[in-house]
């Protein structure tokens, strides 16, 4: 069974997508927006949170642990010195996918991957109910209210403090 196996699968050999997603790491966190595929970003994202986490914790042993990853110092740098700090008191959703649409020469998925603002709060959006979902928590509610219409009917008045029944 492949359950949790998670393999990315664009084409290219795996030297060749750990250092493309290298490139993109160190790119999304020098610019901190970075327009690509939509498969490319939900990856990136994965090693950008990574990266954002170790730079949380601030030891030397992480420092060199994104080093050896993303190859870069001048972006291992900015990370732990400006972008990980501004998530200190963020569990995690450091980055946001905004879909762009297909692109004009092979109909790829387009997005920006960008770094969420400091003080963004973490989106609770659920999606909207269908029609039938709506008709039967608004047949519900209906319900409760009847429900609690009939049972205040049928209870007799209790008298109020001092008064005898």
């Amino acid at each position: 069974m492949r359950h949790r196996k998670h393999t990315f699968k664009i084409g290219r050999r795996s030297d060749h997508v750990k250092a493309l997603l290298a490139n993109q790491a160190c790119s999304l966190i020098l610019e901190e927006r970075i327009e690509t595929t939509v498969v490319k970003a939900k990856e990136t994202r994965r090693l950008v949170e990574r990266m954002i986490t170790l730079g949380k914790r601030g030891t030397l042993h992480h420092r060199r642990l994104a080093i050896a990853r993303i190859r870069n110092v001048a972006a291992v740098g900015k990370l732990f010195s400006d972008v990980a700090p501004r998530y200190q008191e963020r569990d995690g959703g450091y980055t946001r996918i905004i879909r762009l649409g297909q692109r004009i020469g092979d109909g790829a998925e387009t997005c920006f991957l960008e770094l969420v603002e400091a003080g963004a709060p973490i989106s609770t959006r659920r999606r909207e109910p269908s029609a039938q979902e709506a008709a039967s928590v608004v047949a519900a509610k209906a319900a409760a209210e009847l429900d609690t219409t009939v049972a205040e009917a049928a209870a007799p008045a209790a008298p109020a403090e001092g008064e005898q029944a």
